[in-house]
């Protein structure tokens, strides 16, 4: 589960939530005949632009490289912050069982954000890995599914309108 950015206010609404039906290495994400369709196409529409199937070695096999995308510089070079951290652990994790909710995603019931004894948080930041209790982890599957939705539900939040 992701939950959106701390700097727009939504910190506490979830963005998508997904069961890990399949975990392979960057390489495996780029060459699989399934993910092609998820190499940006920057002169697609905005959802084909978005693409994130973006890493790939070099053909040494050393350096990582990254496709012209939204996480590239503007002028289009690589933002070797982004390939750092998202390159760290060579694996890209897939779902056949997702919901994307985008910036319309909604706000967590407050049983999620202060559970139990130690008042832990299902929104704990970037990267955060914890072992959930049993209940918690089937409450908030529970929840989630309450809302009979799936696969691509909204925009990202940076794709909506403003006045």
């Amino acid at each position: 589960m992701g939950t959106g950015s701390k700097t727009r206010n939504q910190q506490n609404h979830v963005v998508y939530a997904m069961r890990v039906t399949e975990a392979m290495t960057f390489e495996q994400y780029w060459n699989d005949p399934r993910f092609q369709q998820k190499k940006p196409n920057l002169r697609g529409s905005k959802k084909q632009a978005f693409g994130d199937n973006i890493y790939f070695r070099d053909s040494t096999g050393r350096r990582w490289c990254q496709l012209d995308s939204h996480h590239s510089l503007a002028d289009g070079r690589p933002n070797l912050d982004n390939v750092n951290a998202d390159t760290g652990t060579n694996r890209a994790l897939v779902s056949g069982d997702f919901i994307y909710w985008g910036g319309s995603g909604p706000a967590l019931p407050n049983r999620f954000l202060n559970y139990g004894l130690y008042h832990e948080t299902v929104c704990a930041g970037r990267g955060h890995r914890n072992h959930f209790p049993p209940e918690l982890v089937e409450n908030l599957i529970a929840w989630v599914r309450s809302f009979h939705e799936s696969g691509y539900c909204g925009e990202p939040l940076d794709w909506t309108k403003t006045a």
